[in-house]
């Protein structure tokens, strides 16, 4: 068997390991489903699987353009498996028939599976040097700029981040405070690496890594809060079906009123939060919905944080006659509007329709006529000593959003979300587990309200306080949220940091490929 077949040091050796009798497809399919949250057993440590799959498959490609559709068609099943869920809000509310809406996971898969296809054909160029320390180095910092890339591209999509499969681990999650969740991402791809090498020696590697990995959970001494914030989330548990039923918006609004009358009496917080959306009507014009949640918080005298639809009028010619808007309110005690969010990074598809001119068939599956538009307004909303800064949904997902909220003085965060678009599927938790990273990159609490789950206060390690189950009605309360100020060093050099990802790996990229495989190729 030749080295280019097997991918291993000597020619004659045989493929007698574990991961090479499984095949690449079917490591990278254990990998992503194992690594990332699941119906059946999430086990954090088999996303390495994934990285080292495509390390194999890189070894055994016959060009660089041999590579890239391998390292995509290897990881291809995997990524569309652990988005089966996608299928559920595109057959249910978006009217597509399941021959359709199953195909969906598939499309979408093929985005992740792209970049690990172009990080195949990057490990691909360094063949000859596959397994040295040198090139395990190139390859964290490419997986974790190609991440970055995804966070940004065609709107973005950094869904099933490597870094996000550790999330229920938070020991493993402290050096995101210092290199971000990609490069976090990048330092897990270099252990899987390392588990994929051909020599004994070269996979040693993956020990002082896990170690680096571990070492700033452990040694992490936890700032010491400005101040501490009593506060219940309301978990409204509306189904989705039937949440924007005009007939059923009363109803709606007096499970809201009801829950939050009782978390006042029981644990008198500073501030009660409802999901997104969670009043189904335009809060802003005066009608008996809005009345009676002014009304219903002047009884508890306890501020509010909820979330409604609005809509404002375009100003520029030819605008249409009205945008929609995903916003969050805060009222006063006295039930007076102090300020609200709308909401910056919209979903595509879900708010509004890319390239719409050019896609006159397909809808947004929110209903409404109108587009949405994103907010301007990104300062904390503040009630006593809380300095909020407001994450709408999947919001969460996106780095820099965080990092603005902070760098604009927000002393917690706070993400109303609602995943009941989703079922009982596995988005719910996979879209938790990328807000923990959020936490701790930025040394911030998280307030998470959602509609059916999961409610919770993520702590600025990444653990987790008070977790709702899913589809449950309930209050979750934390009568000690911390609230600080101290930012992190990922939050001081953000920029420096995402810019050295791509930019030295694909210098040293570069480097090894005059030195070792252009003759090669």
């Amino acid at each position: 068997m030749s080295n280019r077949s097997s991918g291993f040091s000597s020619p004659d050796r045989q493929p007698d390991s574990l991961l090479l009798r499984l095949g690449p497809m079917g490591l990278a399919l254990i990998g992503a489903w194992f690594g990332f949250a699941n119906p059946l057993l999430h086990f954090p440590p088999a996303v390495l699987l994934l990285p080292a799959a495509l390390i194999i498959t890189a070894s055994r490609a016959r060009s660089i353009g041999h590579a890239f559709r391998a390292g995509l068609l290897t990881t291809l099943p995997g990524y569309a498996a652990s988005l089966y869920w996608l299928a559920i809000p595109v057959h249910d509310h978006g009217g597509l028939p399941w021959a359709l809406a199953l195909p969906c996971p598939v499309l979408v898969g093929m985005v992740p599976a792209a970049y690990a296809g172009a990080f195949c054909a990057a490990m691909r160029m360094v063949r000859p040097r596959l397994h040295t320390p040198l090139a395990m180095l190139i390859g964290g910092l490419l997986w974790a700029g190609l991440e970055l890339a995804r966070n940004h591209l065609l709107t973005g999509f950094p869904w099933l981040t490597l870094a996000s499969a550790l999330a229920p681990w938070p020991a493993g999650l402290g050096l995101a405070a210092w290199i971000g969740g990609f490069g976090l991402s990048g330092l897990i791809a270099a252990m899987g690496h390392a588990l994929a090498a051909s020599r004994g020696r070269s996979r040693l590697v993956a020990l002082p890594l896990a170690i680096l990995c571990l070492l700033p959970g452990l040694l992490r001494s936890p700032a010491a809060p400005v101040g501490t914030a009593s506060v219940s989330l309301i978990q409204g548990n509306i189904d989705q079906g039937l949440k924007w039923d005009e007939s059923l918006q009363a109803s709606i609004l007096s499970t809201y009123v009801k829950l939050s009358q009782q978390a006042a009496e029981q644990h008198a917080p500073d501030l009660v939060v409802w999901p997104e959306t969670a009043m189904p009507f335009y809060f802003q014009d005066p009608s008996e919905f809005s009345a009676a949640v002014r009304a219903a918080v002047e009884r508890t005298a306890v501020p509010l944080l909820a979330g409604a639809p609005a809509y404002s009028v375009p100003a520029e010619p030819g605008a249409p006659q009205y945008v929609l808007h995903n916003r969050a309110y805060l009222l006063n005690a006295k039930g007076d509007t102090v300020s609200w969010y709308d909401k910056e990074h919209l979903v595509p598809f879900g708010e509004y329709v890319p390239l719409g001119e050019w896609l006159p068939f397909i809808t947004k599956l929110v209903p409404g006529q109108f587009e949405f538009r994103p907010g301007l307004n990104t300062a904390p909303l503040v009630t006593g000593p809380l300095a909020m800064g407001l994450l709408i949904c999947y919001e969460a997902i996106f780095p820099e959003l965080a990092q603005n909220r902070v760098e604009a003085g927000a002393n917690v965060l706070v993400n109303i979300s609602n995943d009941a678009w989703f079922g009982r599927s596995s988005a719910p938790r996979q879209h938790l587990h990328l807000a923990v990273i959020r936490a701790v990159e930025q040394n911030r609490a998280i307030i998470r309200a959602t509609n059916t789950g999961v409610s919770v206060f993520i702590e600025p390690d990444g653990s987790l306080t008070a977790a709702s189950e899913l589809f449950t009605t309930q209050i979750v309360h934390d009568g000690s949220v911390p609230l600080l100020t101290e930012t992190t060093f990922y939050h001081d050099h953000m920029f420096l940091i995402h810019t050295t990802y791509p930019l030295l790996g694909l210098l040293l990229l570069t480097l090894a490929w005059l030195k070792w495989g252009r003759k090669q190729h």
